[in-house]
């Protein structure tokens, strides 16, 4: 039987098309040896091969076998059954990913904005539960500062574009990152510019920026839960939001399938059997 072989498998009364390449992929599992008419479990019955398991589950074993990545819907719960039908079939190396539960279900994000008006300036701090949300963040915001010598902050509510310099985001922690715009008094007149991609707006107002980093955030899936005052004499407003986040997939690389068949792994196919 070489690898194109159209093999179609019944699974407790679920019917299932794939290519002998597929069932393949681990050459040292049940499905492999199959093909070679190698284990009675698998009975063939009319030319399609028969096994008394939950087809429902194998769906999702057929599914890390043609993809190499292990990426369960956000509804799913049984990781147990599953890794017990992972071990049926010898999957040994899917087996010990799916019993990583932490890694495989969705976790709640938690996102909080802090924003303070003082007279001609707005302060930001974003803090979030998780620390890649915090860089990526990080990466769509750029503050500019543009020196007014002599000049009246309300006159450039629109950056003249000739001196503006970028300035780099405060980051505290992994956890989160300062940023502020509006302006300062000093021998000069300071004025800081905030952009936020995909827009490309050098905005001046506090209210402006907070404006558009909300509606980012609605666009990226959150959601607004609560809004508070944290401190009554400064006029801090916090705005909290969450989100369901997704796992990342977990992806099984060839070296891996490799590392499969060595001798040590072949050792804990047959403490997996004695088990």
């Amino acid at each position: 039987m070489n690898n194109q072989s159209v093999i179609t498998l019944n699974v407790g009364g679920l019917k299932f098309i794939t290519r002998a390449s597929t069932l393949q992929r681990f050459p040292e599992s049940r499905l492999a040896r199959m093909l070679n008419g190698n284990d009675s479990e698998f009975t063939l019955v009319n030319g399609h091969f028969f096994v008394d398991r939950d087809g429902v589950l194998f769906s999702y074993i057929l599914d890390i076998l043609r993809t190499l990545q292990v990426s369960l819907p956000s509804d799913f719960s049984d990781y147990q059954r599953l890794q017990r039908e992972a071990d049926f079939y010898e999957l040994y190396h899917v087996s010990d990913l799916l019993s990583q539960e932490h890694l495989l279900k969705p976790k709640q994000e938690i996102l909080e904005i802090r924003f303070l008006l003082q007279d001609t300036q707005a302060f930001f701090r974003v803090f979030g539960s998780f620390s890649l949300t915090i860089s990526e963040l990080a990466g769509r915001i750029a503050v500019f500062e543009e020196k007014l010598a002599g000049t009246n902050w309300k006159n450039h509510e629109v950056p003249s574009q000739k001196s503006l310099t970028p300035l780099f985001l405060e980051k505290p922690s992994h956890h989160d990152l300062i940023f502020q715009c509006g302006t300062d008094y000093s021998d000069q007149f300071v004025a800081r510019y905030v952009s936020i991609k995909p827009d490309q707006r050098k905005l001046f107002s506090g209210a402006n920026v907070l404006g558009l980093l909300v509606d980012l955030l609605l666009r990226e899936g959150f959601h607004l839960v609560s809004t508070r005052t944290v401190s009554a004499e400064e006029k801090i407003e916090c705005y909290c939001f969450e989100r369901t986040r997704q796992p990342r997939p977990l992806t099984i690389s060839t070296s891996q399938i490799q590392q499969h068949t060595t001798e040590p792994q072949r050792k804990v196919i047959q403490m997996h059997k004695r088990k």
